[in-house]
């Protein structure tokens, strides 16, 4: 029979275990969870005998694959993935999967909370700005973006986008697509980064980037902090007192944010941009319908770590 471990630190919601219990009885599958776990030894343990395990934002690295010796089948319940070791798994012939696009609503509505947070000045009561006729630059164009992009458009916002991989998508639903990142700076009132934390992506914001950007623009990033040249982007802000920076994640220096830039930014006390009921639901239950699909027929459609 096989066996699935549901490993979160963070639980699933009430109604999202119950619905993932479903999945997993109807498959015939034997599970367990591992909720609120505050020793990473019993995370360790747990994965000794499961064929499969659903994580959040658990750390699967080296140590966990080589003692999970029975794993075929991690799934991220989420589009990030960078909390598993995904060439690790590969080496151990370990499928490693996310569950793209079912956080993406609850992340683009973050983001325009966000953007109207920054442009109403934080809320403190001073004279602020709207959405409406301003220009929002999608720096990237995946789930989340096209989510931002169907959402500022209620807002009578007019859309750019900068993507390498979703260029003909953009063009074909009527979007401006800019030829370079710094074109999409340049032209934006309101960026808002949608990119993973790897290859290019890395510090792709950075200071020659960053330069081009309009008078009182708002940087809005939900994706990554590593997607941000940190050094680069509080140097920037130095010379640069019209622009306002906000996150789902602080920085790893938001000490000079509070120093330095105090009213022209914001960060969550935590990443919170799929934390929501809807988005947990989706995202667990998604995870388990992959599960079953795996063992039962051999689907890896959601695999990101193909060879």
């Amino acid at each position: 029979m096989t066996k699935v471990l549901i490993a979160t630190e963070k639980p699933f919601a009430e109604k999202a275990v119950s619905l993932i219990e479903n999945v997993f009885s109807e498959a015939g599958f034997e599970y367990g969870f591992l909720e609120r776990y505050t020793d990473r030894n019993q995370f360790l343990e747990a994965l000794k005998t499961p064929d499969a395990v659903i994580v959040r934002s658990d750390i699967v690295d080296k140590k966990v694959l080589n003692i999970a010796q029975n794993l075929k089948l991690i799934v991220r319940a989420g589009a990030g993935y960078d909390n598993v070791d995904v060439d690790a798994a590969a080496k151990k012939g370990v499928v490693v999967m996310n569950t793209p696009g079912q956080n993406s609503n609850a992340v683009a509505e973050l983001a325009i909370g966000l953007a109207i947070y920054g442009l109403r000045n934080m809320f403190t009561g001073a004279s602020g700005g709207e959405l409406k006729g301003r220009t929002l630059g999608l720096h990237g164009y995946g789930h989340v973006a096209r989510n931002v992009k169907r959402i500022a458009e209620g807002f009578g916002m007019n859309i750019a986008v900068f993507t390498r991989y979703s260029r003909k998508r953009a063009e074909s639903e009527g979007l401006f697509v800019t030829d370079s990142l710094e074109e999409l700076y340049a032209i934006s009132d309101v960026v808002s980064i949608h990119v993973p934390a790897r290859g290019e992506h890395l510090k792709s914001v950075s200071f020659e980037v960053l330069k081009h950007l309009k008078e009182n623009a708002l940087l809005i990033n939900t994706a990554r902090k590593e997607v941000i040249n940190e050094d680069e982007l509080i140097h920037f802000l130095r010379f640069r007192p019209d622009v306002k920076y906000l996150a789902d994640i602080a920085p790893d220096k938001a000490h000079e944010f509070e120093k330095h830039f105090k009213g022209r930014y914001f960060f969550t006390p935590k990443k919170i941009g799929a934390q929501t009921a809807e988005a947990n639901i989706n995202a667990g239950v998604a995870a388990a319908r992959q599960i079953v699909a795996f063992f039962k027929d051999g689907d890896t459609t959601f695999q990101v770590n193909k060879a």
